[in-house]
C-alpha cells in the first residue's frame, strides 16, 4: 500500500527499500501482523457471511518485489498486484480496520496519494467520516500547513481548516510506514486542529528504517512487515 529523502524516490516508492533482494515464501500458515500498544497478535480478517480469514503472508504473496526501480539498487513493494485482486484487496482493507473496529473514530485522514486508497473504504468501515492530508496547494478552501525536512530539502502538507474538528478521533492511514516523517506531519496536521490521534493504520512498514519508534505514544498497527 521519503522523510529524509525524496518523496517521489523512497515514498511513493517509500515501499522501496535499498537492500539486497530476498525471496518472499508463497504463503506461510502464519505471520502475525504488528500492532503496538494493544494485543499484538495476528488480526484475521473479520468474517462477513463467508469471508476469508487470511494471514499477513498471504497478503505479502500479493505484492510484486521490482528492482532497480526507481533507481539501481533499490527494491520497490508494488502494492498494484494486490489492489487488482479483489479478495486481497478486501483482506487488506478488513485487516487494516479490525483493530480499531471497537474505538470511537470520528474522521479516518488518508495521506496521499496511495492513503487514500485505503482510508476512504476504512472510513465507510467504520462509519466515520474521511479528510485527505495533501500537498500544497492541492486543496481548494482555507487550510492549515506543515513543513519537515526532506535529504535536501522541505516540503509541505494540508488539510482543510475546517476538516477535524476540536475532539474528534482521529484514525491516521497510509499504504505505508518507512522512517515515519511523513506521519510525523500528519500527526501535527491533527493537533494543529485540535483532534487527537487514536491510531495509525498502514497496510506495509519497513522495520529496518524504524519508523515506528518515532511513534511509540501512539497506537501504531501494520499488516505486512519487510
Amino acid at each position: 500500500m521519503n522523510d529524509g529523502r525524496d518523496r517521489r524516490s523512497l515514498r511513493e516508492g517509500e515501499a522501496a527499500a535499498q537492500r539486497p533482494r530476498r525471496a518472499l515464501p508463497a504463503r506461510s500458515v502464519t505471520s502475525p501482523a504488528v500492532h503496538s500498544p494493544g494485543s499484538g497478535g495476528a488480526q484475521a480478517a473479520p468474517q462477513r457471511g463467508e469471508a476469508a480469514r487470511v494471514s499477513a503472508d498471504d497478503l505479502r504473496a500479493k505484492i510484486r518485489e521490482v528492482p532497480d526501480f526507481p533507481k539501481p539498487g533499490i527494491l520497490f513493494y508494488d502494492i498494484t498486484t494486490l489492489l487488482k485482486d479483489a479478495a486481497a484487496f478486501k483482506d487488506a482493507i478488513d485487516l487494516m480496520t479490525k483493530p480499531f473496529e471497537d474505538t470511537k473514530i470520528d474522521v479516518v485522514v488518508g495521506m496521499e496519494s496511495r492513503g487514500f486508497i485505503f482510508s476512504a473504504p476504512m472510513a465507510y468501515r467504520l462509519d466515520a467520516g474521511f479528510v485527505p492530508v495533501r500537498k500544497l496547494g492541492k486543496l481548494p478552501a482555507e487550510t492549515v500547513s506543515v513543513e519537515y525536512s526532506l535529504e535536501y530539502g522541505t516540503n509541505t502538507l494540508e488539510v482543510h481548516k475546517d476538516a477535524i474538528q476540536p475532539g474528534d478521533k482521529v484514525l491516521i492511514v497510509d499504504d505505508l510506514l518507512a522512517t515515519g516523517g511523513t506521519v510525523i506531519g500528519t500527526i501535527e496536521l491533527v493537533q494543529q486542529l485540535k483532534g487527537e490521534v487514536a491510531g495509525l493504520a498502514f497496510l506495509v512498514e519497513l522495520l529496518f528504517l524504524k519508523g515506528r519508534e518515532r511513534l511509540k505514544q501512539y497506537d501504531v498497527y501494520s499488516v505486512v512487515q519487510y
